[in-house]
């Protein structure tokens, strides 16, 4: 069974771990929070004490971060994944970063022999749990083939976006629809709860209706209408909301460099914003209805 490097064992990361002990795989694991290895040791991953030694003998490498500074800064230390890794491992980064890092690290990979996929996820620490992440993969086909079998024990769907950065462009695209959308339903609730509407019947309709969405059926921000939705739960997450405004900026950030025009997307990123620095950030991203339906 091939050997594989874990970087990055947060709320994401620990489980995706989990799940490839279970599948058989051998796998190092390195993170800043000891603890966090500890843990993971306890249930059968190989804990390291540094970065270099995490990744020398791996054939596959995967980072689960929270920026692009901490994905660059790990691939191009001098105890990172760049250095120390053997010519044609497979490196793939499932941290949700921007276009402009991943195009840099996809070539940098490239003159030193690292077989690179960018490959963000969707379906949250609930999916990680369970194992039924959605992986969006950008890269060259044959690499995609390569690294389907270790993704698939990690996730549900494993779809190829296409070359170098689609897999972060999806996610981007993805996660902006999400937010503007979540934003929608919260303001339809709120409105149908003002005009005396019951949000039962509210639910009942639109979920039958053209109004219908995942952000509505799936993850209503109501209490009370989809039983495994945070907002039963105080909104814990889920979906930080901090994170939710990190992808909007992202696709801030895309919409520059590609020149597109996101003006919902713009909005919604100043609401987020507010959201978090009135102290939201660790609560669920659907908790925002509590501050568009506050007086």
């Amino acid at each position: 069974m091939k050997r594989i490097a874990f970087i990055g064992l947060g709320h994401m990361g620990h489980p995706m771990v989990l799940n490839l002990i279970k599948a058989g795989y051998n796998v190092n694991i390195y993170d800043v929070n000891t603890a966090a290895m500890d843990e993971l040791a306890a249930r059968g991953a190989i804990p390291l004490v540094s970065l270099a030694e995490c990744v020398t003998d791996a054939d596959i490498i995967i980072t689960m971060l929270q920026n692009g500074d901490q994905v660059k800064e790990v691939c191009m230390m001098n105890e990172g994944i760049f250095k120390n890794a053997k010519q044609n491992t497979l490196y793939i980064d499932s941290s949700s970063i921007d276009i402009a890092t991943t195009l840099y690290l996809h070539a940098e990979a490239e003159k030193i022999n690292l077989k690179m996929l960018d490959a963000p996820v969707s379906g949250g620490v609930a999916g990680a749990m369970a194992g039924t992440l959605t992986f969006m993969v950008g890269g060259k086909e044959s690499i995609y083939l390569e690294a389907k079998d270790a993704l698939e024990k990690m996730g549900k769907k494993i779809i190829h976006a296409g070359a170098a950065s689609h897999g972060q462009a999806a996610k981007i695209c993805n996660n902006l629809m999400l937010g503007i959308s979540m934003i929608a339903v919260c303001e339809g609730f709120n409105l149908a709860e003002k005009l005396g509407l019951d949000t039962k019947k509210l639910f009942e309709i639109s979920s039958n209706a053209s109004a219908q969405c995942w952000s509505m059926t799936s993850y209503c921000p109501v209490p009370g209408l989809v039983e495994s939705a945070p907002s039963n739960k105080n909104f814990e997450p889920g979906f930080m909301a901090k994170m939710m405004l990190k992808d909007l900026h992202l696709g801030e950030s895309a919409a520059e460099h590609a020149g597109a025009a996101i003006p919902l997307g713009q909005l919604a990123t100043q609401l987020y914003t507010q959201f978090v620095e009135q102290g939201n950030g660790e609560l669920d991203f659907s908790g925002i209805i509590k501050m568009i339906a506050a007086p």
